[in-house]
């Protein structure tokens, strides 16, 4: 992981950044509490264990939105597990404000399932739905309904059906490495392999298709942008200019991409259209100018720039040479991702006087910064496409590891990943 993290320093270098490490100000949780639902293990028809238990799944999704807590299992034996059984006294003597319950059924070779999530003080039934697949696809039934219930209830869609990106390093001795370019589930189950180098692979970021990834590649021994394609695994190289070819990023219609090049001198914002491959530069400023983020208008670029002498974040209208700075607070603001609705800007912060680097949001239309992170060397920070959680990068115990954080500040956890050092998590957009 040394040497992985040295390739990042000169990369980051180059652009004139580097992370270091605090802030004064730490958001634990909200004023008010979580949600209390009772998430009931679920009935099975059939003979032998499944291989995923549902309930656990949903439990842990609405509790990783930091806005319902899950009542313990513990608390649940002896009480009602059907729908035509809820009794809503003994749900309210436990505290529980709604009650999900599910069943599984063998069908013809696959499974069915039929959940209801009902509202305790009312007394009804706020809805109910069935889905099917196969055992395999355990998981991704136990994500759905969770977005089901999540919306239903929020008025917000779900975002546990989604993925996610990151790379992993493992040294093999004798000063070589193993890089790997690693798809899971959101909550990090499920990996699978997308890409493996001896060399880094950086930036990895999706299409809003999900079904295209870009990064970056030091296979050809220097930083280079390639495309690739989940599905089929085909791979293309979308950039081969002399210097710095980094931080790609889709734009929202996913026609375009967004990246830093270095090749007119310093670090420089420019945009490839797909089709045509004709780059466009964006920025032009003796200053450094990096990690390029879209707004959703596809129009507007927000980027980190030293320009007033110390990394903030700016935005600029492609076509215009009128930057706009957007942050204020700390000594250092980098990374820039906008939740979906831009209200909120998630970046990496420095707080004046103090040397951890953590991960804050602010509220842009009320200038507001919170601390978000508890952890100390945080990067590369993420945002779930409905905004009410975040990855990071950061380290635990020497390693390399991913934090989810809930926006609202009232969880934060390890995500389960390979051995090895972890980095650079990238949350997909919604997937159809």
């Amino acid at each position: 992981m040394k040497m992985l993290r040295g390739l990042m320093v000169v990369m980051l270098c180059m652009a004139g950044l580097a992370y270091g490490q605090e802030r004064n100000i730490l958001v634990t949780s909200g004023a008010d509490r979580a949600i209390p639902v009772a998430v009931v293990p679920f009935g099975w028809q059939g003979g032998n264990v499944l291989p995923e238990d549902m309930a656990d799944i949903v439990g842990n999704d609405l509790r990783n939105s930091g806005v319902f807590q899950p009542i313990p299992r513990q608390n649940m034996i002896s009480l009602p597990t059907q729908a035509s059984e809820v009794i809503y006294r003994d749900w309210k003597a436990l505290g529980a404000q709604y009650v999900l319950v599910g069943n599984i059924v063998p069908s013809g070779g696959r499974l069915q399932v039929q959940y209801a999530l009902f509202n305790v003080a009312t007394e009804q039934q706020v809805f109910n739905g069935t889905v099917g697949g196969s055992t395999d696809q355990l998981r991704d039934m136990a994500h759905y309904i969770a977005d089901q219930s999540f919306e239903k209830l929020t008025g917000v869609k779900g975002a546990f059906s989604t993925r996610l990106l990151y790379v992993t390093a493992e040294q093999l001795g004798g000063g070589n490495a193993r890089y790997t370019l690693q798809r899971s589930d959101y909550d990090g189950a499920r990996a699978s392999t997308l890409l493996q180098s001896r060399e880094p692979i950086l930036s990895p970021r999706f299409a809003p298709d999900g079904r295209r990834i870009a990064y970056v590649s030091f296979e050809q021994r220097r930083p280079r942008i390639f495309l690739q394609n989940i599905d089929t695994g085909r791979r293309e190289q979308l950039t081969n200019y002399e210097g710095l070819n980094g931080a790609p990023a889709f734009s929202p219609d996913g026609n375009r991409v967004a990246f830093v090049l270095s090749k007119d001198g310093n670090p420089e914002i420019y945009v490839m259209d797909l089709g045509s491959r004709q780059v466009t530069r964006v920025t032009n400023h003796y200053a450094i100018d990096t990690e390029p983020f879209w707004g959703k208008d596809g129009q507007t670029v927000y980027f980190t720039s030293d320009r007033a002498g110390k990394p903030q974040i700016y935005k600029q209208r492609i076509g215009t040479n009128n930057a706009e700075r957007v942050t204020f607070v700390g000594n250092y603001n980098a990374n820039p991702k906008l939740s979906a609705d831009e209200k909120t800007l998630v970046m990496i912060h420095r707080q004046d006087g103090y040397t951890n680097f953590k991960v804050a949001a602010q509220d842009l239309e009320k200038g507001n910064l919170r601390i978000l992170s508890d952890t100390n060397l945080d990067e590369s920070p993420t945002v779930a496409p409905n905004g009410t959680m975040l990855i990071y990068a950061t380290r635990q115990q020497g390693r390399g590891v991913l934090m989810l954080v809930s926006t609202n500040g009232r969880v934060r956890l390890p995500l389960p990943t390979a051995q090895g050092e972890v980095r650079e998590p990238s949350w997909s957009p919604y997937l159809n």
